[in-house]
C-alpha cells in the first residue's frame, strides 16, 4: 500500500510560480514511476508530468512543456511539480500518483486509468 500526500497548493496571481511537493509513504519509493495529473471543474483528469524511477527521464503534456518541471527526491520520497507563468486555465485540484515500474521510462506512467495510488489532490487556482 502507498499513501501519498500532496501539498504546496494555493492562489497564485497569472505568471507566477508554485511548486507542489507529494510525499510518498512506502518502503519502495524508488520502484514507483510518478506522475502529476489535474482535473478542473467539470473536465476529466488529465496528465501533467511523470518521471521515471531513477529521475533520468520526464515526460510531459503539451500545455506543461516548458512551464512546468517535475523532479523527485528519492532518499526523501518526495516528488515536486515547479509550476512557472500560471496561467489562469492551470486552475484545477492537482494529483500526485504512483505507478509501479518495470522500466525507467516515464511515459509509461502517464495515462490515469494505469495508475496504481493516488493522493486526495491540492487546489491550484491562478488568479487574474
Amino acid at each position: 500500500q502507498v499513501h501519498l500526500a500532496e501539498s504546496g497548493g494555493r492562489l497564485v496571481q497569472v505568471g507566477g510560480s508554485l511548486r507542489l511537493s507529494c510525499e510518498a509513504s512506502v518502503r519502495t519509493f524508488s520502484n514507483y514511476a510518478m506522475a502529476w495529473f489535474r482535473q478542473a471543474p467539470g473536465k476529466e483528469r488529465d496528465h501533467v508530468a511523470s518521471i521515471s524511477v531513477t529521475g533520468s527521464d520526464t515526460y510531459y503534456s503539451a500545455s506543461a512543456k516548458g512551464r512546468f518541471t517535475i523532479s523527485r527526491d528519492n532518499a526523501k520520497n518526495m516528488v515536486f511539480l515547479q509550476m512557472n507563468s500560471l496561467r489562469t486555465e492551470d486552475t484545477a485540484v492537482y494529483y500526485c500518483a504512483a505507478d509501479l515500474a518495470y522500466n525507467d521510462y516515464a511515459q509509461t506512467a502517464s495515462l490515469a486509468a494505469t495508475m496504481d495510488y493516488w493522493g486526495k489532490g491540492t487546489l491550484v487556482t491562478g488568479a487574474s
